[in-house]
């Protein structure tokens, strides 16, 4: 239940309950006037005695029209009235009878000049009673007028008056009572739905507090459960979220710390490898050990080659890093795609690797597709092509290597793939190829060394191009590694 409903819920609680319970006091009460009623009246009724004294009074309303219709000059006769008298008087009413202007007969308690002036005149009847006004009449309330005419035709009206002196003792002795009953009921009320709502609101709060406590004491190693479903429970599962990203934010900038140190370790080794290399055949010169011609050839290429491949790894380095930051600018042109690839073919079957380990390079061009062009930076989409290559290279175990070159456009995308029937990837280390310092082969002897950046940075070139860049494997079989570019319509030669 959300805060918004449960304050509205409490609003409207606050306003039925303690009409409700006010209710249940008004009935205690009025049962308590009902007590009050029967001994006013002397009335003998175990249930309502207001019922019983309505009925009666009516009975005798009944019987007194009844009387004016068929004998209206009975009420002429004492003994008639006296009769009605008596069985008004018990439920504290009285009788007037009147003829033409004159009073014939009039209860005792009823017997008041301030009263008797006041009577409605003939021909307003029982229907016109409420609408008159009852001031000047003191505490007597005129319940029936019965209007007729005697026997020699003269106009005549008889009168049932009620003594309302009762709802006086009644308003003094209960209202008293009713308006504490009342307070008591508000305050009680209003005091334990605002407590209700408060705790619901100030529990979880506390917790988030000693949440916070705990994420400014950099402990993560704790859990925020929502205690209820609603606006501050959704704000303790954002809370949650936070505490889960931060940790996972935490341990990302440990491990990328962990791979930074492993980074240099990897580069100390390799940069130390060659200048070691470079070192001792210098010193052979030196000293004289190469005293041929041949043997000092031999070690001034071998100091070459470990310059080469310093600058090589440098280079790589220096590259990643750019793209890392980017900060490495891309001169994007429309590139015909199917004659770029052709020409990295032929320029990637001269290289000496290829020629040394028996690699058969190709590039398979589609035969309905004559010209495919893409968007692209040449310089470094044959970087891309240049690192798969030089891995497929690096890491084939055939006598009779074989890496291909594909490419298949769906009119949107074009996919460009590189497979080779090496010794291909184990499957626990497929999905991290591409991570940056991740290196499938642990070692870093001459024949496999490597920065572990050469597939890092072709995915960074290829995501700067708007694509994407996968690998499949099969281990012993060979891999297969594609990117995909964004196709466009026309170009240029």
């Amino acid at each position: 239940m959300s805060i918004k409903v449960r304050l509205v819920l409490s609003y409207f609680l606050m306003l039925i309950v303690p009409v409700v319970l006010a209710g249940v006091a008004f009935l205690i009460i009025v049962a308590a006037f009902f007590g009050d009623v029967q001994s006013l009246y002397n009335v003998d009724t175990k249930h309502n005695p207001v019922k019983e004294v309505i009925e009666k009074e009516a009975s005798i309303s009944a019987e007194l029209k009844l009387k004016t219709e068929q004998d209206p000059d009975s009420l002429l006769n004492p003994a008639v009235t006296a009769q009605f008298e008596e069985r008004l008087r018990p439920i504290n009413m009285g009788l007037v009878v009147r003829k033409k202007d004159s009073i014939v007969y009039v209860s005792e308690k009823l017997n008041k000049p301030e009263l008797l002036g006041k009577l409605p005149p003939f021909g307003v009847g029982d229907s016109d009673l409420n609408a008159r006004p009852m001031k000047d009449r003191g505490p007597w309330f005129l319940s029936r007028q019965q209007d007729f005419r005697f026997k020699d035709g003269s106009p005549g009206s008889a009168f049932i008056a009620t003594d309302m002196n009762f709802f006086g003792k009644i308003f003094r002795t209960y209202t008293s009572a009713f308006f504490i009953s009342l307070l008591v009921i508000l305050v009680l009320t209003n005091g334990l739905l605002t407590y209700w709502v408060s705790r619901s609101v100030i529990r979880p709060l506390r917790q988030l507090q000693r949440a916070a406590g705990e994420i400014r004491e950099g402990n993560l190693d704790f859990e925020v459960n929502p205690q209820a479903k609603d606006e501050i429970g959704e704000l303790a599962v954002s809370f949650e979220q936070m505490r889960r990203r931060l940790k996972q934010s935490v341990e990302v900038q440990l491990k990328y710390e962990e791979n930074r140190k492993e980074l240099i370790s990897n580069i100390s080794h390799d940069l130390k490898t060659p200048v070691t290399a470079i070192k001792g055949y210098v010193e052979g010169i030196m000293d004289g050990v190469s005293n041929s011609p041949d043997k000092l050839d031999k070690y001034l290429k071998t100091i070459y080659a470990k310059a080469v491949q310093m600058d090589h790894l440098i280079d790589e380095l220096f590259l990643f890093s750019k793209l890392d930051l980017k900060k490495l600018p891309f001169h994007f042109e429309p590139v015909n795609l199917n004659a770029f690839l052709q020409d990295c073919t032929l320029d990637m079957q001269l290289h000496a690797d290829i020629e040394k380990k028996g690699v058969t390079l190709r590039f398979d061009a589609p035969e309905t597709q004559a010209s495919v062009w893409v968007t692209a930076d040449r310089e470094k989409l044959k970087r891309v092509l240049v690192n798969l290559i030089g891995n497929a290279i690096k890491y084939m175990d055939k006598e009779e290597g074989l890496i291909t070159l594909r490419m298949q456009s769906d009119g949107e995308w074009v996919i460009v793939e590189v497979r080779d029937n090496g010794q291909g990837i184990p499957p626990e280390a497929l999905p991290h190829i591409f991570d940056r310092f991740y290196r499938a082969d642990p070692s870093r002897n001459s024949g496999t060394g490597g920065s572990g950046l050469g597939l890092a940075i072709a995915k960074h070139i290829i995501e700067e191009h708007g694509g994407v860049i996968q690998a499949k494997s099969t281990l012993g079989e060979g891999t297969s590694i594609y990117f995909t570019l964004h196709q466009i319509t026309g170009g240029g030669d």
